[in-house]
């Protein structure tokens, strides 16, 4: 884990993809403009991270596209060039602050309780993204609803850091104690997180070697014709099944009438898919959901591990009711080892309580307690890496037969940040850094219609000479489709 503080981007996309058994020869059409540069401001190497995450994925759509023509192997055709821009990258990776619709950016939310707190001993993270999180959260430190930000932050110095953590686990409120590395280090779950980022698994023999035959040879997009339900409501997943709708895939997005919409973010990772909504509780709905499994390839779910398991949309039950071979993709904020594997968790609550926002301000040296990364990078990279072990295990079906599971989770994706190392002092900090739809190059952009007006967005960073690579379809209100495949 070490070693990889002195890896280049090359390196880092190099060692995550020969360790999951893809053939190397594929590294040679490869092209990463500007990789030497720091990309976005951070002592963690983001823009490394995002550049290697974005290639990684376009590679792999792009051995699957090239094996699946004619019968001779992979290794005897040359790769078309795969070229990401780090700059366009950094920008993806934060896709969702530079959408516009008709012209205006999204609102942003504010609540009283969300963001960072002072508490008796230190800090606490407090996420409020959903109503019931807030609800639970102001529930579990003893205010009202419409309590103000002054009687919050006043009752939440009554307490430790560690004990509202702890009871938020168990309350279903989201609440991260802040803490340093070392702090991390020696944390319940922090042994128990994966040392490398995508975990691939067979779950079954069968089917043999082989592409399944709707899936499209000849299409000019690399995954036409694969078929994919994705369970996911923010970021990691989302952004997972928007990276394989890029690449081709029918992707039918499954929410749940019962949850709200979070248009601010569904508006950019509902790009290139489908929308339905299903609830599993409801007969017709149960049934509508096992005919879609019958002819699925791929299922996606992001919620809290075991949450859909109790519905039916587990990986056995699953695999009893697919025609042919199955990848089972998970998401999940600490991975499926250690105490705390069945909890809820996100992005800032992961960087809060690994020592990643700790050492982000320590780094920066302007006598912060806590800062930030630049974006959600742990959310973006571990849908970039869920998507490329799908694309794997697709590979590894074709070519070993089998059904698989991979997983990927927020901790699993910061442990591997870490392990790329800091650059010293404040000296990751100083490169430019967009702020805006109007800081970005236009070629960055693209303009199309949608459903809630012109969508003004940022285009996938990954080209493959001679492929399309892009979104055909607009983000529309969620379930507005009917549940078939094309």
């Amino acid at each position: 884990m070490s070693g990889r503080a002195s890896h280049s981007t090359y390196d880092t996309i190099a060692e995550i993809w020969t360790a999951v058994g893809l053939p190397s020869f594929a590294l040679g059409a490869l092209r990463l403009p500007n990789a030497d540069n720091v990309g976005l401001p951070s002592s963690y190497k983001v823009g490394q991270l995002a550049q290697a995450t974005i290639a990684l994925t376009a590679l792999a759509a792009t051995l699957i596209h090239t094996s699946r023509q004619g019968d001779r192997p992979a290794a005897l055709h040359k790769l078309p060039t795969v070229t990401v821009p780090l700059d366009h990258a950094c920008i993806e990776f934060r896709s969702e602050r530079f959408y516009t619709i008709n012209g205006h950016a999204p609102a942003k939310e504010q609540h009283a309780i969300g963001g960072l707190h002072s508490t008796k001993d230190g800090h606490v993270r407090i996420h409020d993204g959903f109503p019931h999180h807030r609800a639970a959260a102001l529930h579990l430190i003893g205010c009202l609803p419409n309590a103000s930000t002054e009687t919050i932050k006043r009752q939440l110095l009554q307490y430790s850091s560690t004990y509202l953590e702890t009871r938020a686990f168990r309350s279903g409120a989201i609440i991260a104690a802040l803490r340093s590395c070392e702090e991390w280090d020696s944390s319940p779950q922090a042994s128990a997180v994966a040392d490398f980022p995508v975990l691939i698994t067979k779950i079954a023999e069968g089917p043999a070697p082989g592409w399944k035959a709707h899936l499209d040879s000849g299409g000019r997009k690399c995954l036409a014709g694969l078929r994919v339900l994705e369970f996911s409501r923010v970021l990691a997943a989302p952004v997972c099944g928007r990276t394989l709708a890029v690449h081709g895939a029918d992707v039918l997005w499954v929410t749940s009438p019962k949850l709200p919409s979070l248009p601010a973010l569904d508006k950019d990772t509902a790009r290139g898919k489908r929308s339905i909504q299903l609830d599993l509780t409801d007969k017709s709905d149960t049934q509508t959901f096992d005919t879609l499994c019958q002819d699925v390839d791929v299922v996606i779910q992001g919620y809290r591990p075991g949450a859909l398991a109790a519905k039916g949309v587990s990986k056995e039950e699953l695999l009893k009711k697919t025609k042919g071979g199955l990848v089972y993709a998970s998401l999940s904020a600490y991975g499926s080892s250690g105490p705390w594997s069945k909890h809820r968790g996100f992005d800032s609550i992961v960087q809060t309580q690994s020592g990643i926002n700790v050492s982000e301000a320590d780094h920066y040296g302007q006598g912060e307690a806590s800062r930030v990364l630049p974006c959600q990078a742990l959310d973006h990279a571990s849908g970039y890496f869920l998507a490329f072990a799908i694309m794997t295990a697709l590979y590894k079906q074709a070519t070993e037969g089998g059904s698989y599971a991979v997983e990927v989770s927020l901790a699993g994706t910061m442990k591997y940040l870490k392990s790329l190392g800091q650059y010293p002092g404040n000296t990751g900090f100083d490169c430019t850094d967009a702020s805006r739809q109007a800081d970005l190059p236009v070629g960055m952009l693209e303009t199309k219609i949608s459903q809630f007006g012109s969508l003004k967005a940022v285009k996938h960073a990954a080209t493959i000479d001679g492929l399309e690579v892009g979104w055909d379809r607009m983000p529309r209100p969620l379930g507005s489709d009917e549940p078939r495949w094309l």
